[in-house]
């Protein structure tokens, strides 16, 4: 029996699953099994599904779902400052310290980040460290930076 409170859905970087009921999506997570897509979708998860597959098609930057993730205050004020780095862009964790007040926050802020249960809803992957590079990524730096890519889409870029 389907649990009605979650789907599966394929996307480029592998199975998503969705969970989430009236009040709210609460967790988008990649898992590195390959699981079929779910074919019955409750009302209240159609509209996660279809913004994921539109992002992943290159047609949505931004999300505009009902979020209720799980996490303490501190957590959720991160979260909230993850989303507001725009598509496209990146900050550091520093700089994600600074804005939300306390630049001495940074582990705190990076083991917030780390706990996100809104995988590329919450644009976790557009943290990177101080020096640019690539940092930890719960869902493995090749897809962190396949994200960062698809956001940055050089292919549309003209040769002329």
């Amino acid at each position: 029996m389907m649990n009605q409170n979650q789907i599966f859905l394929k996307t480029p970087l592998g199975t998503a699953r969705i969970s989430g009921d009236e009040e709210g999506i609460w967790a988008i997570q990649i898992l590195d099994e390959q699981i079929p897509t779910s074919t019955e979708i409750p009302d209240f998860l159609q509209p996660a599904a279809q913004q994921l597959n539109d992002y992943f098609k290159g047609e949505l930057q931004e999300f505009s779902l009902k979020l209720n993730p799980k996490g303490t205050n501190f957590q959720q004020k991160v979260w909230k400052a993850l989303s507001e780095i725009p598509f496209g862009k990146t900050c550091s964790y520093l700089e994600l310290s600074r804005k939300l007040g306390d630049e001495k926050a940074v582990r705190a802020v990076a083991s917030a980040n780390g706990k996100n249960p809104l995988w590329v809803v919450i644009p976790c992957h557009r943290v990177i460290g101080s020096d640019r590079s690539l940092t930890g990524y719960a869902g493995g730096l090749h897809r962190k930076q396949w994200l960062l890519n698809h956001e940055n889409n050089t292919s549309q870029l003209s040769m002329f």
